[in-house]
């Protein structure tokens, strides 16, 4: 049981839902793995393409191998809907492996929070499509989207 919390907190309207998704987006582009591991419960439980990662300790070394081979990455995410202490999110991300080779990576989240604010359960299913660095959309310096910077839907995602 967390003894912290992590607001908003669910139930979640519009407004708290969208903070949440933008909190989350945030702290991905910022690209700490253990930061963003205290997102979620001790024993939270993912399903991230084939990867099944259970607690925080999984999930942060999941993170540090993803983000030591995907290169520059920079993410939107998207609410798509929410209900209660859940929330499901649409998501882009772009970013180059070793070779140099860009990918846009597209997908969808489900989310399950615990009554603390920390994400309890992640299910995503993820596509990923090769692109040129002139298709790039996602150009903001690492870290932080700018919040002038359009989303999913105004840049046609």
């Amino acid at each position: 049981m967390e003894t912290a919390q992590r607001p908003p907190l669910p139930p979640f309207t519009a407004e708290t839902a969208s903070i949440k998704v933008r909190a989350a987006e945030d702290g991905w582009n910022g690209r700490d793995p253990a930061k963003v591991a205290m997102a979620y419960t001790e024993d939270s439980r993912w399903r991230n393409r084939s990867l099944f990662p259970v607690g925080r300790a999984e999930i942060e070394a999941f993170l540090t191998a993803k983000w030591q081979r995907e290169h520059e990455y920079r993410l939107i995410k998207e609410l798509w809907a929410h209900h209660g202490n859940r929330i499901a999110v649409r998501f882009a991300y772009e970013w180059h492996d070793q070779d140099g080779q860009w990918w846009r990576s597209y997908g969808n989240e489900n989310w399950l929070f615990a009554a603390s604010g920390h994400m309890a359960e992640r299910h995503a299913s993820i596509n990923d499509l090769a692109i040129t660095e002139a298709e790039r959309l996602f150009r903001w310096p690492l870290g932080r989207r700018p919040d002038d910077h359009p989303g999913l839907s105004a840049l046609g995602l």
